[in-house]
């Protein structure tokens, strides 16, 4: 199922999701070499988030690379040893593995983020997308401690949008093609398809434990203030009527 659009129009102009996807396009076609390549791989360790390193503290070593196992205290010499690994965190949301990979996230954040970005405003709505990617990766972290390999894309951090659209719009219809059909499906069959359906490619090298992590966080979070935020999108929708003249003598 590839949507479309959602039937879901916004007073706004979503400024933050185009800023945000901008940024993942910059990094991706302006900075990150081709993944595919030797350079695309260094750069991606150099980088890229690495379970390994966040668990044990230090940079991969070389052993550890090698082997792909993950080694406490290895004291080996390291692939690269200038590494921030907390900032590498960070800035893997904004890394991914393959054109297909990138494409698809940011069709994601476009469908989906403006009406998410109108109801928490442009603050809340960064907030939410920055603190969903951090935890996504921790729960990949936490589930794959050892992983030696490094963690790259914004899905982590975009499921948290699907997560808080879910919540605050489930009746909503979503144009989807379906096959070869278009088809109108309320949101909360949708994303709920797309939820459930992280837990069927857990052997395809999909890090979907970002993608549930993310996805509960943004559903967490929306919850306590869905009605204090569904009441801020209506009263943007809501026609406002002009001052009355004054008075003529």
């Amino acid at each position: 199922m590839i949507p479309i659009r959602d039937i879901n129009p916004t007073r706004i102009f979503p400024i933050v999701t185009v800023v945000l996807i901008a940024i993942n396009l910059l990094a991706y076609f302006g900075w990150q070499p081709s993944p595919e390549s030797a350079a695309g791989e260094d750069f991606l360790y150099e980088q890229a988030a690495v379970a390994c390193e966040l668990t044990t503290g230090d940079p991969l070593t070389v052993r550890e690379f090698r082997t792909g196992q993950c080694i406490d205290n290895d004291g080996g010499t390291q692939l690269f040893p200038d590494k921030n690994i907390w900032v590498a965190g960070f800035i893997s949301m904004f890394l991914h593995g393959s054109i297909l990979h990138i494409l698809g996230n940011m069709w994601f954040l476009w469908v989906f983020g403006n009406n998410v970005e109108e109801a928490l405003g442009f603050v809340g709505y960064l907030v939410m997308y920055l603190v969903a990617g951090v935890v996504a990766t921790a729960s990949f972290v936490l589930l794959n401690p050892d992983a030696t390999e490094p963690l790259v894309g914004a899905s982590g951090a975009i499921a948290g949008i699907l997560g808080s659209y879910l919540v605050l719009f489930p009746r909503h219809r979503i144009m989807t093609l379906l096959f070869v059909f278009f088809v109108p499906i309320p949101a909360m069959f949708f994303l709920g398809f797309w939820f459930i359906s992280q837990f069927a490619i857990a052997d395809v090298g999909i890090a979907w434990e970002a993608h549930v992590g993310g996805f509960l966080l943004g559903a967490i979070l929306t919850l306590p203030l869905r009605e204090t935020l569904l009441r801020r999108v209506r009263n943007l929708h809501t026609p406002r009527m002009p001052a009355p003249p004054p008075p003529r003598f």
